[in-house]
């Protein structure tokens, strides 16, 4: 009765990112230098420094980042981005505003988002796989007691 459609569209392996938050920089605080690592970030203060994560990057409403260059395996920009994103995804939602170039290989906007830049749609992005010449740690195994 039903057929599973092989449409042969081509398969794409993303990683995984982590799609939780699991660090936040709260509205009132504002922090200078480096947010490296694995796992999800959400800022909803002020950050000047460089962003470099394996998981997702979210900038609340309230969020103001300034740096030359985000890397995550997604981004979403809710504030304030004044700097370049590479990013495996990247959405600006209406109250977003981004000054800087994307690289993606998906790339989403709602109604009344702004973007001042260029997009560069890929195949896939290259995402840093080590913080300062150290590979990032490995995800912790999951605990199934």
């Amino acid at each position: 009765m039903f057929k599973k459609r092989d449409k042969g569209l081509p398969t794409t392996n993303i990683p995984e990112p982590t799609a939780r938050v699991n660090s936040v920089l709260g509205d009132g605080i504002s922090w200078k230098g480096a947010i490296k690592g694995r796992g999800g970030v959400r800022i909803e203060g002020a950050f000047d420094g460089d962003i470099s994560l394996r998981g997702m990057l979210v900038i609340g409403q309230t969020g103001r980042i300034t740096c030359e260059h985000v890397q995550a395996d997604i981004v979403i920009v809710a504030g304030a981005l004044r700097g370049n994103i590479t990013a495996e995804k990247v959405e600006i939602r209406s109250t977003g505003r981004v000054w800087g170039d994307v690289i993606t290989t998906a790339f989403a906007t709602e109604e009344g988002a702004f973007l001042r830049g260029q997009i560069q749609m890929e195949d896939s992005v290259a995402l840093n796989e080590s913080v300062d010449g150290q590979d990032l740690p490995e995800e912790p195994a999951e605990d199934n007691h």
